[in-house]
């Protein structure tokens, strides 16, 4: 990237919650938040995880690092306070995390259990409106959320299951932020990408099936990548954006308008 392009978004200080590796979404969006000059505080889920998560924090210059279970009570509080005391503002804030128990993914939504509903809900969807209210009072000058979805939230994607019903609360709830936020100068994006070789998404059943046919279905005959997704959430954080919100974008090659 030309240095014209790099300091965008120099001075602005950057949450990124979900890294679990180099090959994560919220990885790529770390990457090109630092690239246009972001400030980024990065999270990882657990001991198991950060031996993962840190070297790459590092690598990117990340000021702040902490763990982050949304589950378990007292951390997102503690993760906020850390940033409300070294940076004392926020600009940017991603929320890249899912999780439903493994039974009650790949039983389908008919033998989804109420607790695990429950649990994919509050982790995949309700952590989100919980950091937006936790860093909506830290965006003083305005800012920018993102949460990730997938196109399983709008048409039926077979063997998505129970994620489909809760990605779609989580647009909704991007939807209803957005207008809430607005008036403090506040933007809401859903994010969709098309399907990626992450980690997460080898829960699915026959995911590798799901991804031959999203680039067979994609316009430009490709499947996207973690960097198409981080630039454009970056694209959507800087003024050039100013007057966008509250919508799901894709980044999925234009897949999503092909039946």
């Amino acid at each position: 990237m030309s240095e014209t392009v790099r300091p965008v978004l120099s001075g602005q200080k950057a949450l990124i919650v979900g890294v679990a590796n180099d090959q994560s979404i919220a990885y790529g969006c770390a990457k090109a938040f630092a690239a246009v000059g972001a400030e980024l505080a990065m999270t990882w889920l657990n001991d198991r995880a950060q031996p993962h998560v840190e070297p790459l924090a590092k690598e990117l210059g990340a000021t702040i690092t902490a763990p982050l279970d949304v589950s378990v009570p007292g951390q997102l509080e503690a993760v906020f306070d850390r940033i409300r005391t070294r940076w004392g503002q926020l600009d940017i804030l991603v929320h890249s995390i899912a999780f439903a128990p493994k039974d009650d993914l790949q039983g389908g939504l008919l033998n989804c259990s109420a607790d695990g509903f429950a649990k994919a809900m509050d982790v995949s969807c309700h952590s989100f409106v919980r950091m937006a209210k936790l860093a909506a009072p830290l965006m003083t000058r305005g800012g920018t959320m993102f949460a990730m979805s997938y196109y399983g939230a709008n048409r039926v994607v077979p063997n998505y299951n129970v994620m489909g019903p809760v990605k779609a609360a989580l647009e909704a709830a991007c939807r209803y932020l957005a207008y809430e936020l607005g008036p403090q100068g506040i933007r809401v994006h859903a994010i969709s990408p098309g399907p990626l070789k992450t980690r997460a998404a080898s829960g699915l059943k026959d995911f590798e099936l799901l991804l031959n046919e999203a680039a067979a279905k994609s316009p430009i005959g490709e499947l996207v990548d973690i960097m198409d997704v981080g630039y454009t959430c970056a694209y959507l954080a800087t003024p050039f954006a100013h007057r966008i919100t509250g919508g799901t974008v894709y980044v999925d090659g234009g897949a999503n308008i092909v039946a």
